[in-house]
């Protein structure tokens, strides 16, 4: 039991999601039109993309290191959707509790100091704890199910954390949309990033394929 999971992207046509190189070529709206579409109360980002746009920039140092030890959550605002943040050993730190309308809540592993989750409570931020040397995302997925009642969830990077959810079989759609541009810089990441070599590629099912302004935005099942 978990929520239908969509990854949501833009990218140039060589795959790199760096998004202020993106915003230079495709500076509309079109990339949250679509999101929007999508039907996602609930958005997901991985670290790296949380510290871009939404975190403060000094990390969270923990003076006890103890970790929080076992799988715990805590429900500090009930909500028709959360913006989620992949956090594993709880080094972002918050001016705030809500962003874009939508209350935070923070996924750790359970190797995170158990002060970092005592500070989100502190600032009435969510929280869930699961998986010892990394999240358990299946785990996590599924008590953002039960427990905070998120049954559709967007994830929207970076490549890594897109990556990780693909490896899990986590998803069940990709919405994919290519803007009109060249990146071609080397070690730029890519919508999906990280994964072993020895993992096999994953077919997809083309659903539908539409022009947004000269972006073009394909979905597909998995």
């Amino acid at each position: 039991m978990r929520p239908y999971i969509i990854c949501h992207m833009m990218s140039l046509l060589d795959g790199r999601i760096d998004c202020d190189v993106t915003e230079q070529i495709e500076s509309g709206d079109e990339y949250y039109d679509a999101l929007n579409q999508l039907d996602c109360p609930s958005t997901l980002m991985g670290r790296v993309t949380m510290q871009i746009h939404y975190a403060l920039s000094e990390p969270f140092i923990a003076e006890d290191k103890t970790s929080i030890g076992k799988e715990l959550f805590y429900v500090a605002i009930r909500a028709k959707g959360y913006m989620v943040a992949i956090d594993t050993m709880g080094k972002l730190r918050w001016a705030q509790n809500q962003f874009d309308g939508m209350p935070l809540l923070v996924i750790t592993s359970e190797d995170c100091p158990k002060e970092y989750h005592e500070t989100l409570t502190q600032q009435h931020i969510s929280w869930i704890a699961t998986g010892k040397g990394r999240i358990d995302l299946p785990r996590a997925m599924e008590i953002l199910c039960k427990k905070f009642d998120v049954e559709r969830l967007s994830v929207t990077g970076g490549g890594n954390i897109n990556g990780a959810f693909l490896r899990a079989g986590l998803l069940d759609e990709v919405s994919m949309m290519w803007c009109p541009g060249i990146d071609g810089r080397k070690g730029m990441a890519a919508a999906f990033d990280g994964l072993d070599a020895d993992i096999p590629p994953t077919k997809l099912q083309l659903i539908s394929v539409e022009k947004m302004g000269e972006t073009i935005w394909a979905k597909y099942k998995l």
